[in-house]
């Protein structure tokens, strides 16, 4: 059994997902970031950085004591590994995967955050940061489009590059993006949409987001509150 401490963010559902598709035992244990309990100390023991997604695994790779694991994607590939899924095991496949993997938490994910941040969550808009964050976002739309030109998938099979991108794209709408703009990466969204593990995955998740209706403690706690000392 592996649980899944959680909230229903993209980079939650990346391990939902990945859950899904491996058929891998786990439950989810919500972790209600609006709320502050990512702050928790029992939360910070298996998630140092107070951030979701977190996993502990109670029948680890290798046997032993319960394994905890954060940052989603180190997630990943853990899950990827342990079901023999999702990850090719010859070296060039695999790090053609890993690659986009990176991509995506390295530059998609913190880029496309930032975009929703500035046109969505800013208590007052900030011109400079929209239109930076939208254009880099638009960028790496262009480059991920690219890729899929002659590719039913990012890096060929079907693949946690895939999964680690998805949830990134689900909101393209408050990012600024339009996916028109973009056919390549409408086929793969549109074609990644219809897989049974993501309805599973997004039932009880909405599909984008709206500008929330903040009280000032839960815009302190999502945006302002430090690492816990």
């Amino acid at each position: 059994m592996i649980d899944l401490h959680y909230w229903g963010t993209p980079n939650g559902l990346k391990i939902r997902l990945a859950l899904e598709e491996t058929g891998l035992d786990y439950r989810i244990v919500p972790v209600n970031i609006g709320k502050g309990e990512q702050f928790e100390p029992d939360f910070l023991k298996i998630s140092p950085n107070n951030r979701i997604p977190a996993i502990v695994d109670h029948d680890p790779i290798g046997g032993g004591e319960p394994l905890s694991i954060f940052e989603s994607g180190a997630i990943l590939m853990y899950l990827a590994e342990k079901s023999g899924t999702l990850l090719p095991k010859d070296p060039r496949g695999r790090y053609d995967v890993l690659q986009w993997l990176f991509w995506q938490v390295g530059g998609l994910g913190p880029m496309a955050g930032q975009a929703g941040h500035f046109r969505v969550y800013a208590p007052e808009p900030v011109p400079y940061g929209i239109d930076r964050y939208t254009r880099e976002v638009t960028r790496l739309y262009g480059v991920l489009d690219k890729q899929l030109a002659h590719r039913e998938f990012i890096a060929g099979d079907y693949s946690i590059a895939d999964i680690a991108t998805y949830p990134w794209i689900v909101p393209h709408e408050p990012h600024g993006q339009d996916l028109a703009n973009h056919p390549n990466l409408r086929r793969w969204f549109e074609a990644i949409g219809q897989r049974e593990a993501v309805k599973r995955a997004y039932v009880d998740n909405p599909s984008a987001y709206k500008r929330p209706d903040m009280t000032d403690e839960e815009r302190r706690v999502l945006f302002g509150t430090p690492a816990a000392k």
